[in-house]
């Protein structure tokens, strides 16, 4: 296929150009035969012939025209119907806005557009994807009065792309609440340990107002007061003395629209104090610190039946003295908890390279023996990160330099589309032909940015090889639903997405979610450190005084704070798939985690100088082994039966609850199904706030979801975005009645197929020569004179 633009909106093509072989072929045919190859004694003249000729190569010339399939495609401009679509959200959260859909119609059609209104939500229902897809029509216009805070089926990112299908225009109305509301929620875990400090946060969101007074109480004790006002929080830390279903509730006080979302509830179940393993050959302070928590039995070897036991630790243990390492790597994969914890016996020093332990683990044994990992960079270069590229380059030329030469990098670009830059390549022999690539781009205008396409680039590079993508970019995507979607698969094809925000005005919480869809962490440029922790090796550059986070915000490292500095830690590296949680001052991993199996597995790595944990066990550090120790437990239950698990429920919305024992539960409209042997799940609707107690386990119901979200969601305002949409002030009809005219005005590409043209001019010509020599002899000419024999 070839083409040409031969001016603005008109473009001339032809389908094929094999058909042009045959031109020449007949060229010399018809030579051969009319002039050389003829008895001259008894042929027409060689006037005659020559006209024969040209005419016969005019008619092959038209006909290998034809065959080749000509056509032209033309842009032309259509003018539509002009319409307004307009969806009215009458939910709940709508009810601190004033009400001006009327007269906002009324205004758009006396400027000529006629409107056509939709309510699409009211009361606790919020299913405004849903309506918009409904809605939608090509080219169409629509105004969604809503602030987007959706509570049920479609997500607004998901719907995007479908009216960007549709060449529809989705805008929205400002609009400033009028009203104050406050929304007072509760986060936390539902399982506690009897006699542990538990914590808990308090959160208040809503519009309008200032602080609101809040109180906390416990068993209706009240334990903490405080002033939050919007967006506000407070962390609330109990410890609980006695076993059995506790009782949470968080309530504000204060006069706005709703009273129902003024108090919430949060149901605890406290068990006693798991049983817990500890194994070690001498004496040291974590075996005193792990039996002010837990129900600790002490143990110089791991015996052959673990199964009363929710975690095993193991501190400073050669294997050779550690005992049934066979029964211990069964315990984990059937769901045991297991830390391993470091020292001058422990990890190269103990042998763990060359036993079943090894596998068991979240590092690998050896600082400089980690093998290679396969990485691909993938690096925004569309027109809205003009002026932060340099930063994006610097970043993924750091990381590249903190790489050991084994590593298999690869590099995409992309803007609208992805670009490859280097094929995944040992650095051994790539890493200037890479870091020069990297130094060249350039960004491109046009076209949107299509972060999908970036991530898609990356992974293709990867092939079927398990890896990891960084996302270089500021998070501002023409399709904020799609980069989601595909770190989601991405993450079930086996490939982590960290993603780093290298731009002055990063789009935060898209990249976060990005991250957390294919089991990844968001970085902020200013956490290059963090990079080259993660990815550094024996070659990273770290030099700090103490630990550091390397991960935040997982379950083992929220809310702590490191001081500490232990002096010493095993050389290990962090397994691909593990979480590298802490790291000590030069960079050597300190804490990692990961699930192996059905069981969970800590290794801490850092040590001091007596063999004892240097300083971990003091606050604020001991939280982190704690939690550490928390994470390899999990669910202190989960070797009970008998015990139903319920989290906090919503009133109206369906709520699934879990059962472990020998025989089907059965409780009034709750209809159980079995998914594996001993465990059942049920599902049930609430259809009222407060504490209630299924099958002796007492939950929390709690207010619709609706009642907790005020003020505009940043999803409706990247759908705007996205679909080339605008904001208007509700004193803006004859705006929207612009936008409509110029939204109903087509432009759309014409294709014209002209081979039928060159087809039956062909017929003509030959028709007209054919009778043209006729006529000649029926007029007396010679037989030589008219080109006939």
């Amino acid at each position: 296929m070839a083409a040409t633009e031969l001016a603005d909106g008109l473009t001339v093509g032809v389908e094929a150009v094999w058909p042009l072989v045959a031109l020449p072929v007949a060229a010399g045919v018809l030579v051969y035969v009319a002039l050389w190859h003829a008895d001259r004694d008894r042929s027409a003249s060689t006037r005659s012939r020559r006209l024969l000729v040209a005419s016969r190569l005019l008619i092959v010339g038209l006909l290998v025209v034809g065959a080749m399939g000509p056509y032209t495609v033309q842009t032309q401009e259509t003018p539509g119907e002009p319409r307004v679509t307009m969806l009215v959200d009458e939910s709940a959260s709508m009810g601190v806005y004033p009400n001006e859909t009327d007269d906002l119609v009324a205004a758009i059609e006396s400027a000529g557009v006629p409107v056509t209104t939709a309510t699409v939500a009211s009361g606790a229902d919020s299913r405004l994807g849903d309506a918009i897809v409904a809605n939608l029509r090509e080219n169409g216009t629509m105004l969604v009065v809503s602030d987007g805070q959706v509570t049920a089926g479609r997500s607004l990112d998901a719907v995007t792309e479908d009216a960007r299908s549709l060449n529809a225009t989705v805008s929205a109305l400002d609009r400033e609440p009028t009203g104050t509301e406050h929304a007072v929620s509760v986060t936390g875990t539902s399982t506690a340990i009897v006699g542990l400090r538990t914590e808990f946060t308090v959160s208040v969101s809503g519009v309008g107002g200032g602080a609101v007074p809040v109180a906390v109480s416990i068993d209706g004790t009240v334990v903490e007061r405080a002033e939050l006002g919007v967006d506000g929080s407070l962390v609330v830390n109990h410890t609980f003395e006695e076993t059995g279903p506790h009782r949470l509730t968080a309530s504000i006080e204060g006069r706005d629209r709703y009273a129902r979302n003024d108090e919430f509830h949060h149901a605890v179940r406290v068990v006693e104090r798991p049983e817990v393993l500890y194994v070690a050959g001498g004496e040291y302070p974590l075996r005193t610190y792990l039996a002010s928590l837990y129900d600790l039995t002490n143990a110089t070897t791991v015996p052959d039946d673990l199964e009363d036991y929710a975690a095993v630790v193991v501190q400073d243990s050669p294997v050779t003295g550690l005992g049934n390492v066979s029964a211990l790597q069964e315990y984990v994969i059937g769901g045991g908890g297991l830390v391993a914890v470091g020292g001058e016996n422990a990890y190269e020093n103990g042998g763990y390279a060359e036993s079943p332990l090894a596998s068991l683990l979240p590092v690998r044994i050896g600082n400089a023996t980690g093998g290679s990992s396969n990485l691909a960079l993938a690096i925004d270069i569309s027109g809205s990160t003009e002026g932060n590229l340099s930063t994006q380059k610097a970043i993924a030329l750091d990381v590249l330099d903190q790489l050991g030469s084994a590593n298999r990098v690869g590099v995409v670009a992309f803007g609208s589309k992805a670009y490859r830059i280097a094929d995944l390549q040992e650095l051994s022999d790539g890493r200037e032909t890479i870091a020069d690539g990297i130094r060249r781009l350039q960004t491109v205008s046009g076209g949107g940015t299509d972060i999908g396409a970036g991530l898609l680039g990356a992974a293709e590079l990867l092939g079927d090889r398990p890896g990891t993508i960084i996302l270089l970019s500021d998070g501002w995507a023409a399709t904020p639903g799609r980069p989601t979607a595909v770190a989601n698969q991405l993450g079930r094809e086996g490939h982590r997405v960290l993603t780093v925000g290298a731009a002055s005005r990063v789009n935060v919480e898209h990249m976060r979610q990005i991250a957390a869809a294919a089991g990844g962490t968001y970085f902020g440029a200013g956490d290059r450190n963090r990079l080259r922790l993660l990815f550094g090796g024996s070659t990273r550059q770290i030099r700090g005084n103490n630990l550091t986070i390397v991960t935040p915000n997982t379950f083992i490292t929220r809310g702590v704070t490191l001081t500490a500095d232990p002096g010493r830690a095993n050389e290990v590296t962090v397994k691909s798939g593990a979480d590298y949680q802490v790291a000590t001052g030069d960079g050597t991993p300190a804490i990692a985690s990961w699930q192996f199996g059905l069981g969970r597995v800590v290794s801490v790595t850092a040590y001091g100088a007596d063999g004892g944990l240097g300083g971990l066990l003091d606050r604020p550090d001991s939280l982190v082994v704690t939690k550490s120790i928390n994470y390899a437990i999990g669910d202190p239950d989960r070797t009970r039966d008998g015990v139903t698990a319920v989290g906090d429920a919503r009133v109206g919305r369906p709520t699934t609850l879990t059962y472990r024992g020998d025989s089907r539960p059965s409780a009034p409209n709750v209809t159980f199904h079995q998914t594996g042997e001993g465990r059942y799940r049920g599902e049930f609707v609430p259809d009222r706030a407060g504490f209630e107690t299924l099958l002796g386990t007492t939950y929390a119901a709690n207010y619709p979801v609706e009642y907790g979200r005020f003020g505009e969601s940043p999803a409706m305002a990247a759908m705007v975005d996205a679909t080339g949409g605008d904001r208007f002030d509700p004193d803006e009809p004859a705006r929207i009645a612009r936008l409509a005219r110029q939204q109903a005005t087509q432009v759309r590409s014409v294709r014209q197929r002209w081979d039928w043209v060159f087809l039956l001019a062909a017929l003509v010509a030959f028709v007209l020569e054919v009778s043209a020599r006729r006529v000649q002899v029926y007029r007396g000419r010679t037989s030589r004179e008219s080109g006939l024999p």
